[in-house]
């Protein structure tokens, strides 16, 4: 060992995210983190066509359940290595995992994808939480939850997401009823990466709470089911079936195969699975209610632990225990952020910005950042909506998209840059004073993940917001929370509060607001309202009517084409 003696005790946490998964080897008694590594997923994301030449639909997202393994044979072990630990002196595992990501499986857990008769059929995949195509089967269940008045509908903010596990699974029946009756379980990738872990299938809390619509101990009834579509009745009852595990207790041991793939112990204890934003909680030392934790990445998930139950309108949930055990448990969120600002610069960025951050040795964001933040508030007359991957929060409607208004021929790349990155600000703002007008009151805001290293957006968010920016100590706060959460399944703290105060760590007020930016801010965020409810509460519903357009254009062009399938690269 490089660090430590003998008694020093360590666990390991893996973070799923979108285009990659990275193991983290962390120390039981302080959380600091020795090693990581990083396998990035062969297919990556699947938003065009299968591996087999198969084209998609608008709205896609897909992945291939062996590029999740592959970060078990591969980043583990050299997360392992990079630590220079002895492996016998690990004691726990922990995994969280993009949500709601959703794997049609066989009942021993192969899923449907890996059977050769339906390499090309697109429902057999994985479905990422950035599918979108189920947007109709969400209205529905939306509506039908609220003809019927029931009760769990409010815990979801009024309003049922199209990246939910029931919205996905109904489309699956109704666009491949073969696919659908061949399913016999329908598995978050949380859990299902335990599954393979431990040979053993069980729910985690989180999951089946904020994605699975499980409220008070039990899913929406049969007859709930029935009406969406009669051979949807039992959905909950079989394709859902399994034992809901609590945050924090040990899913099952490390089996003798899964000890093979990762070089650890068979036998150690492997945590229920969890989300990446949720997980991260610990990690930022913000347990206790009233600290929202902004998790900002390719999206930004906001959840907070609160001590009693509130309705809060467009959330994505509220839930018993979803985050940490003897709390509720809400999330909110953007669906695009991080992916926004990349889709503009790849995209949208001229060729001669790319080549000046090239000369600067600099990012072509860290480029369009220094350039924007000489400028005042205000000064480029731009204005965005943040919705180029549809609204999570407080809309719940991902047939929205984006809106730069304002250009003009004089309007410069880092301008436009500058407006998107202040859209992301003021979907945050909408979605924490939507938490204190339900009488949840927000009183710190931490912030996690790859964006955090941005100052020139995190001192945006501070101005917008009006209040100071905390920022978790770690880079890695998912994977750090998987590995808290791993070392109390290990027994090697009591429970999830005292492993965080032990393992987790945030610099408090790090980015404080400027008076007179945030009075700037205060008049544009005023207009950014206005479009919002524009766009996004019926004042003129042009993006359905898009929507609806653009669904046309592509099925009466996929009626016409007869290109022949070709394989592509991995």
């Amino acid at each position: 060992m490089t660090d430590g003696d003998s008694a020093d005790r360590f666990v390991i946490g893996i973070d799923y995210g979108t285009l990659s998964g990275r193991a983290v080897v962390v120390r039981v008694s302080d959380g600091r983190e020795l090693g990581s590594a990083v396998h990035e997923y062969p297919h990556a994301v699947m938003d065009r066509r299968l591996p087999s030449g198969t084209r998609l639909p608008p709205d896609w997202a897909l992945q291939a359940p062996g590029d999740y393994l592959e970060v078990l044979q591969k980043a583990v072990p050299g997360a392992v290595r990079a630590a220079g630990i002895d492996p016998a002196h690990v004691i726990g595992l922990g995994t969280d995992f993009t949500a709601c990501t959703m794997v049609p499986v066989l009942s021993d857990g192969t899923p449907l994808s890996d059977l050769p008769e339906y390499a090309d059929r697109p429902h057999a995949y994985v479905k990422l939480w950035k599918h979108h195509a189920a947007q109709g089967q969400a209205d529905r269940i939306t509506h039908l939850a609220a003809e019927r008045g029931e009760a769990w509908l409010p815990r979801y903010g009024g309003l049922i997401s199209s990246e939910w596990q029931w919205a996905k699974a109904l489309q699956l029946l109704e666009e491949d009823r073969e696919l659908y009756d061949r399913m016999d379980l329908w598995v978050e990738a949380a859990d299902w990466i335990v599954w393979r872990l431990t040979g053993t299938l069980a729910r985690n809390a989180c999951t089946a709470g904020y994605k699975g619509l499980r409220q008070d101990g039990g899913y929406p009834a049969r007859d709930f089911a029935a009406a969406l579509n009669p051979d949807f009745a039992d959905f909950a009852d079989t394709r859902l079936a399994g034992d809901v595990v609590a945050l924090g207790a040990a899913a099952g041991r490390l089996s003798a195969e899964a000890a093979a793939w990762t070089g650890l112990r068979e036998g150690i204890a492997v945590a229920a699975g969890n989300v990446d934003a949720h997980v991260t909680i610990p990690a930022a030392q913000a347990v206790e209610p009233g600290r929202m934790v902004a998790v900002m990445g390719t999206s930004t998930c906001h959840v907070m632990n609160g001590d009693r139950l509130a309705e809060v309108p467009g959330m994505c949930g509220a839930v018993d225990g979803g985050i940490t055990e003897g709390a509720w448990g809400y999330e909110a969120g953007q669906s695009g952020v991080g992916d926004i600002f990349a889709w503009y610069v790849e995209n949208q960025v001229p060729q001669a910005v790319h080549e000046a951050a090239a000369r600067e040795g600099r990012s072509v964001h860290q480029h369009l950042s220094d350039l924007a933040a000489s400028e005042p508030v205000g000064a480029s007359g731009l204005l965005a909506l943040d919705w180029e991957s549809g609204n999570r929060s407080v809309l719940v409607d991902h047939e929205l998209t984006g809106v730069v208004l304002g250009l003009t021929l004089t309007t410069r790349p880092e301008e436009v840059y500058r407006a998107l990155v202040e859209s992301t600000a003021f979907g945050t703002r909408k979605i924490v004073e939507t938490f204190h007008a339900s009488g949840v009151p927000v009183e710190e805001l931490v912030v996690a993940g790859g964006l955090k290293k941005n100052a020139f957006l995190m001192q945006i968010y501070a101005d917008v917001l009006r209040m100071p920016i905390s920022v978790i100590a770690s880079d890695q706060g998912p994977a750090l929370g998987s590995a808290i959460h791993a070392a109390v399944a290990a027994g090697a703290y009591a429970d999830v509060r005292a492993a965080a105060d032990a393992m987790g760590g945030r610099s408090e007020g790090g980015f404080t607001p400027d008076e007179q930016r945030a009075d700037a801010y205060d008049r544009l965020y005023a207009e950014y309202s206005t479009l919002h409810d524009y766009f996004g509460r019926g004042g003129n519903d042009v993006m359905h009517r898009l929507a609806a357009l653009r669904r046309e254009a592509w099925a009466s062009r996929a009626e016409k084409t007869t290109e022949p399938r070709t394989e592509l690269p991995a």
